[in-house]
């Protein structure tokens, strides 16, 4: 028993040193994973179709009974591509698994009465004679609709004494695809999703790796999209692609200092709020990339959730300096997205809040009652008399927007260090021109983060760029400043305080 049992020991060891020896150490683990969905993203190069291919001919060769389909969107691409691969590889790695080949039907069958098939989406009659699936590898699964994708998944049979998994493979195409939002903005606790490069493979030959490496110098966004696997996008982006990539790939090394959301304890009128403070949460709502400096001044621009946007932001900015020091990003409801603004201006030394106030005025309004006192001002002409009046909160109409967002644009072209967070800068990947040469969101992406950082570099000059004496709470007024306020009415100068802040005198 004894001799068995190290017998066995001994084989598992060699086993699993011919894995380590003809397998990138990057997928190693993934062997092990039994998962539902086995998520691959990865640039040109990096081995992940080769280590898919020998995971599902460990399985069909070390579980009985297995009928794997290997599929892609097209059948006549799959016979060059996965089929001869996994000819290969048994050849190579599995010779004494009684395999045998019928290259007219595409399918692989073992002694062990494994079978792996091989069918294009597009061949309808060939997937109807498939049934009793126990297991599916997806090949550039980027190629499919979202729809296809599902049908292939409820094609897994529920009796198999071994664990069911769909393996899927893809490089990158669109920021906008279905794939990112389903397995990497909102993680499925069914999947485990990887992401490889060329760096991580081993067995790439020095010339495979010079090509690769040569497009940093030819075209840079297309090494970052296509060899560093870095979500792409379609259209002509507004803002310099290569520049914006490239700062990418920098806060994603680096992250955030401190996420999470503010904690408070509202009074009886469902208004006012007191005890603030903060809570430590990895999936929360505010990211924080600089804290607060004694007497600084911030500006806070704020999108809100209206026609056409799913999410309320809030960005905050260094108005010294200008660099993005804040993020707020949630699909709140008005109420909860004012209270936590409030409190992130509280946060940053009474910072300018700039919300936009286009689709619902609720939050201006609501900060108004809360008694935040450092709301942003804007110029209204009375419809009436013509007369300039004074309103809280920003409004991006047709005159406004292209002022806001060319601003931007001029900001970023020579100042993307600016920004530091990851979600804003892929929506500036997908900020592209339409055939009117309108600058917009790519289809099926957003623009929240873009606007809300539009309005908060917009709005800088009113607050002040100079910190002050953190103890004082006063400010020190321009001679036109004190002419404006002495010409202005009781109302219009109560404004301009809460604007400007406490004179000094």
């Amino acid at each position: 028993m004894r001799k068995r049992q190290r017998d066995d020991l001994v084989s598992v060891a060699l086993w699993w040193q011919a894995l380590k020896e003809s397998n990138n150490e990057k997928f190693l683990p993934l062997f092990f994973d039994e998962h539902r969905f086995l998520v691959m993203k990865g640039g040109g190069g990096s081995g992940k179709s080769i280590f898919a291919g020998r995971k599902v001919l460990e399985r069909t060769t070390s579980e009985p009974g297995h009928r794997w389909l290997v599929c892609r969107k097209v059948a006549k691409t799959i016979r060059e591509s996965c089929f001869a691969q996994l000819c290969g590889q048994a050849a190579e790695f599995y010779p004494d698994s009684g395999y045998k080949i019928n290259k007219s039907d595409m399918a692989i069958t073992f002694a062990n009465g494994s079978k792996i098939l091989f069918a294009g989406l597009d061949d309808v009659e060939k997937l109807k004679s498939i049934y009793d699936i126990t297991g599916i590898w997806i090949e550039e699964v980027s190629e499919l609709e979202e729809k296809d994708f599902n049908q292939l998944d409820i094609r897994l049979r529920t009796d198999f004494p071994y664990y069911l998994q769909m393996i899927i493979t893809f490089n990158p195409i669109s920021i906008t695809h279905w794939l990112k939002k389903r397995f990497f903005d909102i993680p499925d606790s069914r999947a485990t999703v990887h992401e490889s490069t060329y760096k991580d493979n081993r067995f790439l030959t020095k010339e495979a790796i010079e090509t690769l490496e040569a497009f940093k110098e030819r075209d840079e966004y297309y090494y970052m999209v296509y060899c560093l696997g870095q979500w792409g996008v379609t259209g002509k982006t507004v803002f310099n692609a290569k520049a914006v990539a490239q700062r990418l790939e920098v806060v994603q090394r680096r992250g955030w200092v401190k996420r999470g959301f503010f904690q408070y304890k509202e009074d009886f009128d469902g208004i006012h709020i007191s005890d603030i403070c903060w809570v430590e949460d990895h999936q929360g709502p505010i990211k924080i990339y600089r804290e607060p400096g004694a007497g600084r001044p911030y500006v806070v621009g704020g999108d809100t959730a209206g026609d056409g946007s799913d999410w309320f932001v809030g960005q905050v900015l260094d108005n010294i300096t200008g660099v993005q020091v804040a993020v707020l990003r949630h699909q709140y409801d008005e109420d909860t997205y004012a209270k936590q603004m409030y409190c992130l201006g509280k946060y940053y030394n009474d910072a300018l809040l700039a919300l936009e106030a286009n689709y619902s005025t609720y939050p201006v309004k609501m900060l108004d009652l809360m008694g935040y006192r450092q709301l942003y001002v804007r110029e209204v002409e009375d419809d009436f008399d013509g007369k300039i009046r004074h309103a809280f909160g920003f409004r991006t109409d047709r005159v406004t927007r292209p002022v806001i967002i060319s601003e931007l644009i001029r900001m970023m072209r020579d100042n993307i260090a600016l920004i530091n967070d990851e979600d804003t800068l892929l929506e500036m990947l997908t900020f592209v021109r339409n055939e009117k040469l309108r600058a917009e969101a790519e289809e099926g992406a957003h623009d929240d983060c873009i606007m809300a950082l539009a309005i908060a570099y917009y709005v800088r000059p009113q607050q002040s760029m100079v910190a002050k004496d953190p103890d004082s709470g006063l400010r020190k007024w321009t001679q036109d400043q004190w002419e404006d306020y002495r010409k202005a009415s009781p109302k219009d100068r109560e404004i301009m305080v809460r604007m400007w802040g406490p004179p000094e005198r």
